[in-house]
């Protein structure tokens, strides 16, 4: 027990520490267009986005702040630092694939479990399909970039870019608060 809390010490530690360089950047990138090309397409053909923009300053100061926090830093520091093998673990592809599919199956489940829990206004959200296939792409998205990195930031990065965008610009705000 006491080794796993180490090892779990050890990767939150390299995770905030580790700087990412200019290639880790430029994979996010590259997963944050695949992202969005495929959430676009998804949720415009199903109806679940609708161009919604936000004006209150206080509403786009609270989300861009509260995004960051959560789920930013709060879901990828549990979904991806402390389940994901750490790449100075050298984990094999084997052990990287199965930790990838229980952090991605537990993000997934995670969303319901939430609305059903702590977050009842998020029910109808968190239970649509559309929005759990959305979630699972970016949690992917995610994992990919946390695995290649190394670093928290970019993974945090990206979850905070999506949601803040879906609820700033894309309807979630209003699907979520009416």
């Amino acid at each position: 027990m006491i080794n796993y809390l180490a090892l779990l010490i050890r990767r939150i530690s390299i995770a905030f520490s580790t700087i990412p360089d200019f290639t880790d950047w430029l994979v996010a990138v590259m997963l944050v267009l695949v992202y969005t090309t495929i959430a676009l397409n998804v949720g415009f053909r199903s109806g679940f986005l609708t161009i919604d923009v936000q004006t209150s300053k206080s509403t786009i100061a609270g989300v861009l702040v509260g995004c960051l926090l959560s789920p930013g830093l709060t879901e990828e520091l549990f979904f991806r630092v402390l389940i994901l093998p750490h790449p100075e673990e050298n984990a094999s592809g084997l052990a990287l694939w199965f930790w990838g599919g229980v952090s991605l199956a537990l993000f997934i489940v995670y969303h319901p479990l939430n609305a059903l829990t702590l977050y009842p206004i998020g029910r109808s959200t968190f239970m649509n399909p559309v929005f759990l296939r959305l979630a699972a792409i970016l949690g992917g998205a995610c994992s990919i970039t946390y695995l290649q990195s190394g670093s928290l930031w970019p993974a945090v990065a990206i979850h905070w870019l999506a949601v803040t965008v879906w609820l700033l610009l894309l309807g979630g705000y209003r699907r979520l608060y009416g």
